[in-house]
């Protein structure tokens, strides 16, 4: 698996956490920022995250920000992404069997470093359970064009 991560100024502690925590189950990353701690403009972040992830290139994508609402709202927008905006466990592992979820939203303002690296870690080992859940994802998918 590989994943594209990215954070905008809100979200970089944990950004760091959650690339810690993929070292440690040896999975793939690339990292496309933000490097600075003033203020950016999350859409620059989530956007080339999600087209990676549209495109391909990479399995999964994780978004961190504030809240976790922009980043999500914006990679949204990127045909073929299934963004889902998590601040608990039990949706974390919903998302990714039922909703086949490819990129993950939190918000550092909302939630610590030991929560988000236990929510993406689920999201993370968490398979797509697919029959009725496939139906349901793939008229999203046809909805897209």
């Amino acid at each position: 698996m590989r994943v594209a991560i990215a954070s905008d100024h809100g979200g970089i502690h944990i950004r760091e956490e959650l690339k810690q925590l993929m070292d440690g189950m040896q999975i793939s990353y690339e990292d496309f920022g933000c490097d600075c701690k003033t203020s950016v403009d999350y859409p620059d972040y989530a956007l080339p995250v999600a087209e990676k992830v549209a495109s391909g290139e990479f399995d999964r994508g994780i978004l961190v920000c504030g809240t976790g609402i922009g980043m999500s709202i914006a990679a949204n927008k990127v045909k073929g992404i299934r963004c889902a905006l998590v601040h608990d466990l039990f949706t974390a592992k919903v998302t990714r069997e039922h909703n086949d979820t490819n990129v993950l939203a939190m918000g550092e303002r909302v939630i610590g470093p030991g929560l988000a690296r236990e929510i993406a870690r689920v999201w993370l080992e968490t398979e797509f359970e697919g029959g009725r859940h496939a139906t349901r994802v793939d008229k999203i998918t046809n909805y897209e064009g």
